[in-house]
């Protein structure tokens, strides 16, 4: 019991950065209240405590503004978020390390008895006013974006928003082209962040740029080695082409010479 206190509160300090000290953990999140007041309710809905269990549930959701159904699962190290509005149904299971904010909704589609809600694995984050629902199953580590609304499955490591919720980004894909990412160090960009998946049009274009001047890189190259068999057949020296290295960002900007308005301008002063 203790060791799960412990857990609990060393998992807001983690993921707030607005949380001070243990004493402000202890009283003034509601996040945290609303779950320990569930795993109380739960205990007594898993006893065959049906009414006393809702009743718990009841006063939580009146002192937190969190409704949590004393027949849901949640695992360790779960943590809510400012926690207002956050709804989770009968059957929504939370797996370790899962983190929900505010408005949440792990909601249902059916009357019908059974399985009718939502299921979230290990380490899934759920931004404000995101409605997951239907039972369905939001794969490890993925990222609900807020306001989306999810009503299929979402793969392990991937980010899905929108209306309805859509994949936009998967975390495990492959890596950048190696020439591609060369092209990109030398031009002063992060090639790690101009992937195809990216749901982002100017880092689309500055991939086809990339991918144009590989191909380029490519036919000068090609060029280059017949201008030397040439020059070996014909036995005459051809002429040497100009240089046409890439200059870093930072080295060409300390490079560029002060206009000569500005240094006037700083001699005269104000």
């Amino acid at each position: 019991m203790w060791e799960r206190l412990r857990e609990d509160i060393q998992c807001v300090f983690e993921r707030d950065p607005a949380a001070r000290s243990i004493r402000e953990v202890l009283t003034a999140y509601p996040g945290l209240h609303a779950i320990w007041l569930h795993r109380a309710s739960h205990a007594l809905w898993r006893r065959g405590l049906l009414w006393p269990a809702r009743l718990l549930s009841h006063v939580g959701r009146w002192l937190t503004g969190i409704e949590i159904h004393p027949g849901a699962r949640l695992g360790r190290r779960f943590f809510i978020d400012h926690g207002m509005g956050v709804v989770i149904g009968e059957t929504a299971e939370v797996a370790d390390d899962c983190t929900l904010y505010h408005g949440v909704t792990l909601g249902g589609t059916s009357w019908a008895g059974g399985k009718r809600h939502p299921s979230l694995e290990q380490g899934v984050v759920v931004g404000a006013g995101a409605k997951i629902l239907g039972p369905i199953r939001i794969g490890a580590n993925a990222r609900v974006g807020s306001n989306a609304v999810v009503v299929r499955d979402v793969p392990p490591d991937a980010t899905v928003v929108g209306i309805p919720a859509r994949v936009v980004r998967e975390t495990t894909r492959p890596a950048p082209d190696a020439k591609r990412q060369a092209i990109a160090e030398r031009m002063g960009f992060d090639a790690y962040g101009l992937t195809r998946e990216m749901p982002d049009p100017v880092a689309h274009a500055i991939n086809g740029m990339l991918d144009h001047i590989h191909a380029m890189d490519e036919c000068l190259q090609t060029l280059g080695e017949r201008l030397h068999r040439l020059e070996g057949e014909t036995g005459e020296p051809l002429p040497a082409p100009p240089p046409c290295d890439v200059i870093p960002m930072e080295e060409s900007a300390q490079a560029r010479p002060e206009p000569p308005g500005n240094a006037a301008h700083s001699r005269s002063g104000p």
